[in-house]
């Protein structure tokens, strides 16, 4: 099987009140000023403030950086650390999303080692040890406040970079339920799906190792079952807390297995069209399944139990298409869009989005190997 890493936040904290403990998760890691790096939406309401608060009643100096946008791109990177090099900040802490988490990472990594963002995609192309940092997690998805992934948009290229690099993954995280409550319904469902999504291409992936399919199980269960719940009603505090574990756990699948030609596919839709992530993997999902079922059936029969599925008497191929049955009426129930056309995606876009898919670092561990055709043609089913 080879050398599997095993990639992980030293400290995580869940539960509700958890937020509290960032002053002294920062002070610990080592930070004296701290650039909060956060969205609009978020600084708005106030809740970057609260952190600032909590942040200064340990002691450490904080400054609010609000221009983290959904799909962050290069931009947003440089802005953020034009205002780390002007207050002379020496510590990162991210809240919100996946977009402020790979924004605040974005800007570590330049601050730690100098040059542009763009030169850090790939794989492992920092040197330098990164800045002290605590991402604070508001949303049940992409568990990039736990990963060694990034994602940040070349806004002249029109494409996702995917940067992994074990340096990135923040020194602690924080999921804290109660800063969870405030996400609309088709928000919760489209994070929600991401979650699942991270979790299904793990599961299947050929780096899956027995430490990243317990964990991908258990999202998978958790999703199936408390999702539905929390889209109905944001404030079921129990709901929000198991999908926090849901989501975090699928982080701990795919920031070890990796994942598949769901998440190649869906860079590019959010790098050409700048469409949300968790509704565009969501759409993926069941084509990009089928598509690999023939590579590990026995693996999207596992799903189709986890999801709740009867599949005793069923064939293994009978028994793995209940999975992607269960997964389509899953996303339909928390109103996800059937198609990418909705989206407006163009069939004229197709074919150089599949040939950047390929080069994705996501699709290396797909359980099937696709040529540019058979991506296109996904594409083309899913529209």
């Amino acid at each position: 099987m080879g050398v599997s890493g095993y990639f992980i936040p030293s400290v995580n904290l869940q539960g509700v009140g958890s937020v509290k403990e960032v002053g002294n998760l920062s002070k610990n890691l080592g930070s004296k000023k701290v650039l909060i790096v956060t969205d609009a939406f978020l600084e708005k309401i106030g809740m970057a403030e609260q952190v600032k608060v909590i942040l200064e009643e340990a002691g450490l100096k904080a400054v609010i950086f609000g221009g983290a946008e959904p799909n962050p791109t290069d931009k947003n990177v440089d802005a953020g650390f034009e205002i780390w090099k002007k207050e002379k900040c020496d510590g990162l802490v991210s809240l919100g999303g996946g977009s402020s988490h790979d924004c605040a990472k974005g800007i570590g990594l330049v601050a730690s080692n100098g040059g542009k963002i763009h030169d850090y995609e790939g794989i492992d192309q920092s040197k330098n040890p990164f800045v002290p940092y605590v991402a604070i997690n508001t949303t049940a998805g992409t568990a990039s406040e736990m990963t060694r992934f990034c994602i940040i948009t070349d806004s002249s290229r029109k494409i996702k970079m995917a940067i992994v690099d074990w340096r990135v993954t923040p020194g602690a995280s924080i999921n804290d339920p109660e800063l969870m409550v405030g996400m609309p319904p088709s928000l919760t469902a489209a994070t929600g799906m991401d979650a699942l999504t991270h979790a299904v291409e793990a599961y299947v992936s050929t780096a899956a190792t027995p430490l990243t399919d317990s964990a991908a199980l258990m999202a998978i269960k958790l999703v199936a079952k408390y999702m539905p719940k929390a889209v109905a009603n944001g404030s079921d505090m129990n709901a929000r807390e198991q999908m926090s574990f849901a989501q975090f756990l699928a982080g701990m699948a795919f920031n070890n297995a990796s994942l598949g030609y769901v998440h190649a596919m869906a860079h590019q839709l959010g790098g050409f069209y700048n469409l949300p992530h968790g509704v565009c993997n969501a759409i993926l999902l069941p084509h990009v399944s089928k598509f690999n079922i023939i590579g590990n059936a026995e693996r999207f029969a596992d799903i189709a139990e986890a999801m709740g599925q009867n599949i005793s008497g069923l064939s293994v191929n009978e028994a793995a298409q209940k999975a992607i049955d269960a997964i389509v009426a899953l996303s339909v129930s928390v109103g996800i869009p059937t198609g990418l056309t909705a989206l407006g995606v163009q069939e004229k876009d197709l074919e150089e989005m599949a040939t950047n898919a390929k080069k994705d670092a996501c699709q290396l561990t797909n359980p099937r190997t696709a040529t540019l055709a058979e991506v296109v043609q996904i594409f083309k089913n899913a529209m």
